[in-house]
């Protein structure tokens, strides 16, 4: 099997579910990024600069569905989608990986580290939900934020209420919603019975990147996390930024995300 080059590329990986697309920037430790439902890895472009400057390898799966990514296959699950990621990470020979997933991607990354720990120095959960109770109305913001029979006005309300802080421009997300992927995410999700892989920080280090006005996930307090994601977790909050997080506080997740790879490869 042949290695990605240091510099910047894309690959097309031929997987058993068909084929998957993975950019790769950088080079340094690796940090493998999962973007949240619905959404494409063009949701890090705005990080991945200070990322690759700060001495760090990005691996940049896209969803199936998502680009030259086949879409997922009736009856997947969490599992299957975290294989996807295992084999990516195999075929980068990186070793193992600070993994950091947005929101719903928090899924695939804590199903990761269950089913393939060796691949995983740590867990990076960006705005992530960790309780099954959403507020109704943010639960409706959220599926409208979908619906492209609505106009951009009715959907850049919902995308206001449901994502963004207020006072930040919510138009940046107007575009990147894959309606198909969300479906088949939710799916996988549904279709997922086991709850052996939620508790993630059990055997691994992990950083909860809250954000400080997230309508769809406010900030649990440290004890929380540790209670429903085990001992290792520990919490940071990035103030002024709600679910979107990355188009709004860019910066301050560049930041959060270097300090804890220095802390995970403290010779680095």
């Amino acid at each position: 099997m042949t290695h990605p080059s240091p510099g910047p590329r894309t690959a097309l990986l031929h997987l058993p579910h068909g084929p998957l697309e993975v950019g790769v920037m950088g080079e340094g430790h690796p940090l493998l990024l999962i973007p949240s439902l619905g959404r494409g890895q063009e949701d890090f472009d705005g990080i991945a600069p200070g990322l690759v400057a700060a001495g760090l390898r990005l691996i940049r799966p896209e969803p199936r569905g998502v680009g030259r990514s086949a879409p997922l296959v009736p009856g997947a699950t969490l599992h299957d989608m975290a294989a996807d990621v295992a084999a990516v990470l195999e075929w980068s020979g990186a070793g193992p990986a600070l993994v950091a997933g947005h929101a719903a991607g928090n899924w695939v990354a804590r199903v990761l580290a269950h089913d393939r720990a060796e691949l995983v120095r740590g867990l990076a959960l960006l705005a992530a939900v960790t309780s099954a109770e959403i507020d109704p109305a943010i639960s409706h913001a959220i599926s409208s934020s979908f619906d492209m029979s609505l106009s951009d006005a009715e959907r850049l309300g919902h995308l206001q209420r449901a994502y963004f802080a207020p006072g930040h421009d919510a138009s940046v997300w107007l575009a990147g919603w894959h309606p198909a992927v969300s479906r088949a995410q939710r799916a996988a999700r549904a279709a997922t019975q086991d709850r052996a892989w939620l508790r993630a920080a059990e055997e691994h280090p992990l950083l909860y990147l809250a954000a400080g006005e997230d309508a769809i996930a406010p900030p649990p307090s440290e004890a929380e996390l540790q209670a429903s994601l085990g001992p290792l977790a520990r919490r940071a909050v990035i103030e002024r930024a709600g679910h979107a997080l990355l188009p709004e506080q860019p910066a301050a997740v560049v930041a959060a995300l270097v300090g804890f790879a220095r802390e995970l490869w403290p010779q680095a």
